[in-house]
């Protein structure tokens, strides 16, 4: 019987932090918590099982990074569902299992974001088409343009309970492309992440430090230019040789990401989701669900745990990070949602009726309120442009195979049974890496953007087709800059090319995208001239997961309440403090995590999120006192309102920044 070898998760995530101390492991469940380790990535225990992290913050307070595991298992063939078991040093059978990782961020060489301009997914939509420059682009000369690129060349690391850094310091000699940004203000950039192996030689990777620079004013999420941010992607490649002398490659990719600060809350639309959809609907992976030849299996049965109630859990999550009280309400409706039975069909599609049609046409996505009823639809999140003009998407949709088995349980197409293995070659490990990640809406995102949403960039469900099978062509040439485009002819993707489309610093993104005023009437217009909503708008979230715009203080002790400034139960912003662009280029670690208060078995149930850990020690509380209009010259009738700004000590460096007019991004 044949042997499959195979590389999991097959896209890793990774996190920035500035703890230079401690790390902890990526999730392996969507929605569980990160996993505790030693510094080369071993497991710590608990009762035999993996410990789940508890502290986000090293002993000083700042945050740890996120690194993600990769493993290799083996399957008795490549149809199979189960893998027969992991394959590592500790193997009989190895000689030598070698790991390269090749990260890179070509954000500066890139184009400025312009809300979906060279999604090629839309007609007439590249950027040339757009009349988009590059960014930076007073920078001329491949050469030149080519050190915008935050190169630190491949890295190699074998053998068990090894360290390699990915930094300026330790550039390969034979390596010339290798760059990092002259800018020392107001952190510089000296590596993008390490590489770390465990007891038995598996590859944890590890991001950079949360820094960025510039020399430039910072004048919004959009342009960037002159800045620069340690976030990047790269591929991973794993040569094992056996003691038979067999030798076998294996890849997968690594995304470095910004911090998840509600990291058990998860999207309604996931990563995983668009993925999944991508891969049911362009590259074969269910047939048994679609075939592009003749769409949607009206026999398939949906499953209830999988393709029905994670949404709806998704959406109750969302009241511990913003103020979405519609969305808690749809998410416990009145009626037994698991109930199969004809006289509950009813009840399954009115309820159905109230999300949006993944499918609408372009002129149909602006819709906000059920028809005749003045209600919300939902999700109740913008969608991936209501910020601009061109190619409208003011309200959030579904992807098209969710909404597909949403309408499968509605009409009563559904088991209720457990769900099976993954679908070779998908593992469990590849669905949750992504899981917990951002996928709709994509403006542009967190972690990742809507290139994500393009099959030419996939050589299999879930799988990142590398432009070059090694190395050499990167000896011979470096990194493309702006001419080469993966989403266009799907020749293969090269390290930096999934995150260069996010903004840059991510912090920029970060600190404007939490809430969305959107017009909801006029299908044509989002904003007016003057880049500002056009009303009647609503105010949605974009993705508060990743992103909290109003949470619960979990402040607990007299003496943290004193810090806090407020009792435990209030329901405070999430950014307080932080007021500026600059704020959060300095103050973004000091932020709290909203975690699960509920200890018990049944915290799943009964969950009780709180904002944990943050660094009161860094911000002033004050008060505000508000009277009426005719207490102008005698305040006897004031009401004091609380409010929040960093201390001046906490920001030594202070980046230039200017303020910008649109909200949301």
């Amino acid at each position: 019987m044949a042997i499959e070898y195979q590389l999991h998760p097959a896209v890793g995530i990774a996190r920035v932090g500035n703890s230079p101390t401690s790390f902890y492991l990526a999730p392996e469940a969507i929605g569980g918590l990160p996993l505790e380790c030693d510094e080369y990535g071993n497991l710590r225990l608990s009762h035999g099982r993996p410990r789940p992290v508890e502290r986000f913050k090293d002993e000083t307070g700042r945050i740890r990074r996120q690194a993600s595991r990769f493993r290799i298992l083996l399957f008795d063939d490549s149809s199979s569902s189960t893998p027969a078991r992991e394959l590592s040093l500790a193997d009989p059978d190895v000689a030598s299992i070698e790991w390269t990782v090749h990260l890179a961020n070509k954000k500066a060489v890139w184009y400025p974001f312009s809300v979906e301009a060279g999604n090629l997914m839309f007609p007439n939509n590249s950027y040339a088409d757009r009349g988009i420059s590059p960014r930076n682009q007073d920078v001329t000369g491949r050469d030149k343009r080519q050190k915008l690129i935050i190169d630190p060349g491949p890295r190699t690391i074998a053998g068990a309970q090894r360290k390699v850094s990915v930094s300026r310091q330790n550039i390969p000699s034979d390596y010339k492309f290798g760059s990092f940004p002259d800018a020392k203000r107001p952190y510089a950039i000296e590596q993008l992440g390490d590489l770390v192996t465990d007891e038995k030689g598996r590859l944890s990777v590890l991001g950079g430090f949360g820094h960025c620079c510039g020399s430039t004013p910072m004048v919004g999420f959009f342009e960037g230019a002159g800045w620069y941010d340690d976030v990047s992607d790269g591929p991973v490649n794993c040569n094992i040789v056996l003691k038979n002398g067999r030798a076998i490659t294996l890849s997968a990719w690594v995304i470095v990401a910004p911090p998840k600060f509600a990291p058990e809350l998860v999207n309604v639309v996931t990563l995983d989701d668009i993925m999944y959809d991508v891969g049911v609907r362009y590259l074969d992976y269910r047939p048994d669900l679609y075939q592009r030849t003749h769409a949607w299996n009206p026999q398939f049965k949906a499953n209830y745990k999988t393709d029905v109630e994670t949404i709806v859990r998704r959406m109750a999550g969302y009241q511990w990070v913003a103020n979405v009280p519609f969305m808690a309400t749809c998410a416990a409706p009145r009626f037994d949602l698991a109930d199969p039975s004809p006289a509950n069909r009813p009840n399954r599609e009115n309820y159905f009726r109230y999300f949006r049609r993944a499918t609408a046409g372009r002129s149909e996505q602006e819709v906000l309120m059920r028809e005749h009823t003045g209600l919300p639809m939902m999700p109740l999140n913008s969608g991936s442009n209501s910020v601009s003009n061109q190619e409208i998407i003011k309200f959030l949709t579904l992807t098209e195979t969710q909404y597909f088995l949403l309408g499968q349980w509605a009409a009563g197409s559904f088991v209720n049974g457990p769900t099976g293995p993954e679908a070779p070659p998908v593992q469990a490990l590849d669905r949750a890496s992504v899981g917990n990640c951002v996928g709709l809406p994509t403006c542009p995102g967190i972690e990742i953007t809507w290139s994500m949403q393009n099959p030419a960039i996939y050589e299999a469900p879930y799988r990142i087709k590398p432009r070059y099978s090694d190395e050499s062509h990167y000896y011979q040439a470096g990194l493309s800059t702006e001419e080469y485009d993966e989403t266009q002819h799907g020749e293969g993707c090269e390290p930096g090319d999934l995150t260069k489309r996010m903004s840059v610093p991510w912090q920029a993104d970060f600190f404007q995208c939490t809430v969305q005023h959107i017009n909801f009437r006029d299908p044509k217009i989002n904003v007016d001239d003057d880049l500002l909503p056009v009303p009647p708008t609503y105010n949605v979230y974009w993705w508060p997961p990743q992103s909290p715009m109003a949470v619960i203080s979990g402040a607990m002790s007299l003496e943290e309440q004193e810090a806090a400034a407020v009792d435990a139960g209030t329901q405070v912003p999430f950014l307080r403090g932080i007021n500026s662009y600059e704020a959060f280029i300095v103050g973004w670690s000091y932020l709290g995590f909203v975690l699960n208060q509920n200890g018990s078995e049944d915290r799943e149930d009964y969950p009780y999120f709180t904002e944990q850990q943050r660094n009161h020690n860094e911000f002033i509380a004050a008060s505000v006192a508000v009277g009426n209009p005719f207490n102008a010259i005698f305040p006897t009738d004031t009401s004091f309102m609380p409010v929040w700004f960093l201390k001046r000590d906490s920001a030594k460096k202070k980046p230039k920044v200017h303020r910008h007019r649109v909200r949301g991004t």
